[in-house]
């Protein structure tokens, strides 16, 4: 009977003893790493937030840049914003898993044979996954051959929008209405850009074919060059407009293009001013608009 009574006695005080012996080890690690690995993971973290802070005032000064060329050098501008959107990407990358991988090694998990996985797995993810790397490399193509830059207009996979963001896996657009596309890069087979070097701005001019075509030419040389020397479009167009003559026929509809060539992304404006300038010019000449058949 005494023996059955004193059991759970010595199994308390065995238990107690284990978590005494539990906390004591606890407390010596705590030590430890306060001692030896805290001040480590300090410098790390010191280090890690001082080489974002760099990165961040290197992509700062690159968009500053940026937008000192926005006037002048539109194309430069995209440039440099294209490439400060990189920089902040890969930059921020690098340092998280450099951080990572020195917090795993303090806490003691061996990052030789995590990194001998991560391979491992890089190559299975190159078998099965090939479309991410195709992503990156067509990013690298698109970057190192300038196809286009932030800021620019273009048409990719069928959409025509502004680019937003370009990354070496994705390109992000924004429509006229406002929606935002995620373009994966492998699937921008063929890239139109219509902010390179100048736009054409085209006006396709139908007219009765009771009109005398060598005044209709005249009248609309006239009218195109009297937009093109004003003021507020002088700045605007490159080139003298470009009047060829008659482009098509249908039925009693003549089509009369005329063609300026202006800066990027500035057309819609002298686009309004010649027509509302041909429908003055043909009112007072007595010409008719073409009408369908």
């Amino acid at each position: 009977m005494f023996l059955f009574m004193l059991a759970p006695q010595d199994d308390i005080s065995q238990a107690d003893a284990t978590f005494a012996d539990v906390l004591h080890h606890w407390h010596r690690d705590g030590l430890a790493f306060v001692h030896t690995d805290l001040p480590k993971l300090i410098v790390i973290l010191v280090i890690a937030f001082a080489l974002a802070r760099t990165v961040s005032f290197f992509v700062n000064r690159m968009r500053h840049l940026a937008d000192r060329h926005a006037s002048g050098n539109p194309q430069r501008s995209s440039e440099i914003r294209t490439l400060a959107a990189v920089l902040r990407a890969t930059g921020y990358s690098l340092i998280g898993f450099v951080v990572l991988v020195h917090v795993l090694s303090m806490l003691g998990i061996p990052t030789t044979s995590l990194l001998a996985s991560a391979g491992v797995v890089g190559v299975g993810i190159g078998l099965g996954a090939q479309s991410l790397f195709k992503d990156m490399l067509n990013g690298i193509f698109i970057l190192i051959e300038n196809q286009y830059n932030v800021g620019d207009t273009v048409k990719l996979a069928a959409l025509t929008g502004t680019v937003q963001d370009l990354t070496l896996r994705l390109t992000t657009l924004r429509d006229g209405d406002g929606t935002l596309y995620f373009i994966p890069n492998s699937q921008i087979a063929t890239v139109s850009n219509l902010s390179r070097d100048f736009s054409v701005a085209t006006l396709t001019v139908t007219v009765d074919a009771s009109a005398d075509p060598d005044k209709v030419l005249r009248i609309l040389s006239a009218t195109a060059l009297a937009v093109r020397n004003d003021p507020a479009f002088k700045e605007v167009a490159v080139a003298d407009p470009d009047v060829p003559g008659v482009d098509a026929i249908s039925g009693r509809v003549v089509t009369y293009p005329v063609s300026i060539r202006v800066r990027i992304n500035q057309k819609d404006a002298i686009l309004r001013e010649l027509r509302r300038r041909v429908l003055q010019a043909f009112e007072e000449n007595a010409i008719p608009l073409g009408t369908d058949p």
